[in-house]
């Protein structure tokens, strides 16, 4: 004869609903579904930092996040928001993962032109690793002077998503 009831303590009613579940209950990342967050890293950064370079500079060792995807098909969602700022013509931003330009590796992945302003770029990665990761933002400008940061709260997140 197939079950068709559970009864036990608490569930009387056959329904498991969040006030059955003891809050030491974990739930495995196998039985979650794809699209699911694993994992969530965020660094912030109070510094202003500035390039005269040509060529993309990191901008910030702190200004970097390093997440360990638990499985080779999982993705890395990663999210920045920073103020910014280009005195000569502008200023070009990206994130790299390790040495890997992740935007165009001439145009980055969001210019700014003169006057501070907010800057969020984001990027759905697929490392295709189990290996801690790092990324970071970097920034060049093609003259003049480049900002990252006025002070205010810089900040890189990275989520790894169940693929």
């Amino acid at each position: 004869m197939p079950l068709t009831r559970i009864k036990s303590l608490g569930i009387t009613d056959g329904t498991i609903v969040n006030a059955d579940i003891d809050t030491a209950a974990a739930i495995a990342t196998s039985k979650l579904g794809a699209g699911a967050v694993l994992q969530v890293v965020t660094a912030t950064d109070l510094t202003q930092r500035s390039t005269t370079s040509t060529s993309f500079v990191t901008g910030s060792n702190t200004l970097s996040v390093t997440i360990t995807p638990s499985s080779i098909s999982n993705k890395i969602f990663i999210t920045v928001t920073t103020e910014v700022y280009a005195s000569g013509i502008v200023g070009t931003y990206t994130i790299y993962r390790g040495a890997t330009n992740l935007g165009n590796g001439t145009n980055g992945m969001t210019e700014h032109r003169m006057d501070w302003g907010t800057m969020c770029m984001s990027y759905l990665d697929s490392p295709a690793t189990t290996s801690a990761t790092t990324y970071q933002v970097y920034f060049k400008v093609g003259s003049g002077t480049g900002y990252l940061n006025n002070g205010n709260t810089a900040s890189i997140t990275a989520f790894e998503i169940k693929g």
